[in-house]
């Protein structure tokens, strides 16, 4: 069976990076606690072998007793691997999981929560610099001994040309 290159749009893994080193051996474990559960599962679901005896009078052991000791040696493993990791995993994760939803939407809807009130924010930064500026010029214009104090004085205002400048950036002339 040919393996899915990372380029591979069918590839589970093809938009995902790999686990960081000191995870690597804890998503191993969980990746192979999945398999065991799945084939638990399936066990479960086509054994409907009934508890006769076999030809030679014993009676067979099930696989399902098999399988659950292979997903309780998982847990195990897992739980022997717990008291190395070092890493914080939020409680919201944690609480989105066990809920049943995919904490990957919970990142994204943060992602685009912070991007929005990013925008905000630059709206209001720059609306605060083009009242600086226009307050500046009005300063400028109306009380000139100030100019030389002022950030950036404009010098329009100080030469008396009549121009007067709009929120856009652009000067329009005063007729």
């Amino acid at each position: 069976m040919a393996t899915p290159s990372a380029g591979d749009p069918h590839s589970p893994r093809s938009s995902q990076s790999p686990p960081p080193e000191e995870l690597g051996a804890v998503h191993d474990e969980l990746l192979g606690l999945a398999h065991s559960l799945y084939n638990l599962g399936t066990t479960v679901l086509h054994d409907s072998t009934k508890e006769k005896p076999g030809l030679d009078g014993v009676i067979p052991p099930k696989p399902v007793g098999a399988r659950v000791n292979e997903v309780v040696q998982h847990l195990a493993a897992i739980e022997d691997l717990a008291q190395d990791v070092k890493t914080l995993i939020p409680f919201q994760v944690l609480a989105d999981i066990d809920s049943g939803r995919n904490p990957m939407n919970l990142t994204r809807e943060r992602i685009e929560r912070a991007a929005v009130e990013n925008q905000f924010m630059n709206g209001k930064i720059a609306a605060i610099q083009s009242y600086k500026s226009l307050l500046n010029v009005a300063l400028a214009e109306h009380f000139p001994a100030l100019a030389p104090h002022l950030e950036d004085p404009p010098t329009a205002a100080l030469n008396g040309a009549e121009e007067a400048p709009l929120t856009n950036g652009k000067s329009e002339s005063k007729e």
